[in-house]
């Protein structure tokens, strides 16, 4: 924008208000009639800019929606519009947030809630960070604690990513020969990953049942808790084999609006920053240098 202005010879904030009134005009007031699909996060902006909530069109990879802040009331705004327009929403991709599960609950109870891969999987990395950072704290070995310090990222990194070159596959073990508790949350967690490669429902069903009771039958409180995490959100789990949809598609968003920000280093407007993302669909962005 700024190399437009100065090959224009106008100022920065004219080409702005040029860009900004094109983007209100053509994105201003996203269309939700024909929406079937939906996937709902929130986005960290920043300190300054804090969270956002967004809403995504599955189908068309569009954002229907930006709510300030995260949690239910972000998405009052929304709400009034799918009535409004009387859209016919099927399927919501989401986390297991239970103040989004009671949004949608209350305002689109037809709808089919799909609880995310990526979302059940990061949440038990979280929990297996603290499991770590447990067993490390009460560790009185120091070889035990030696071995456990820094492997934090060794656990959430993908067996296939470990670098052997930095002897990482091999201090990963080490770590989890030295500590069952640790180990059994490991495997447990990469066992949990084929959950959503089920050959269909009824194998899911079956898969997930038999993966709580593992998990039960350990001797890891962490995993008990999430193993009834997983029990009370069963049906929003299997539902995904009903849709196959995730949230996936709005992952690859927030990465572009990452990438905004950094090119932009911040947008003072607001409402010209929520404009951009409403247009984001038919940008592309990527991080170069």
């Amino acid at each position: 924008m700024l190399d437009v202005a100065r090959h224009l010879g106008v100022s920065w904030d004219t080409v702005k208000d040029i860009e900004k009134r094109y983007l209100r005009q053509r994105f201003g007031k996203p269309k939700l009639r024909h929406v079937r699909a939906i996937a709902i996060d929130e986005f960290y902006l920043g300190k300054v800019g804090k969270y956002i909530t967004l809403v995504l069109d599955l189908e068309s990879g569009a954002i229907v929606h930006v709510g300030p802040g995260k949690g239910a009331e972000a998405l009052r705004p929304f709400w009034t519009r799918v009535r409004r327009t009387g859209a016919t929403i099927e399927a919501v991709a989401m986390d297991m947030s239970p103040a989004y599960a009671m949004a949608v609950a209350e305002h689109l109870p037809k709808a089919v809630v799909i609880f995310d891969h990526f979302h059940v999987i990061k949440l038990f990395n979280e929990k297996l960070s603290d499991l770590r950072r447990d067993l490390h704290r009460e560790a009185v070995d120091k070889l035990h604690k030696q071995v456990l310090k820094g492997t934090r990222w060794l656990l959430l990194k993908r067996p296939d990513h470990l670098d052997d070159a930095r002897n990482e596959s091999q201090r990963l073990q080490e770590a989890l020969r030295i500590n069952r508790p640790l180990a059994t949350a490991y495997y447990l967690r990469e066992d949990l990953a084929q959950f959503w490669n089920q050959p269909d429902k009824p194998a899911a069903a079956s898969f997930l049942q038999d993966w709580i009771n593992r998990a039960m039958a350990s001797d890891v409180r962490m995993l008990h808790q999430f193993a009834k995490t997983l029990a009370l959100h069963r049906s929003g789990l299997l539902a995904y084999y009903d849709f196959k949809l995730t949230t996936a598609r709005l992952e690859g968003v927030n990465r572009k609006i990452r990438t905004l920000q950094s090119r932009a280093y911040g947008y003072r407007d607001r409402e010209f920053f929520i404009l951009k993302l409403y247009a984001l669909h038919t940008s592309k962005y990527a991080l170069v240098g």
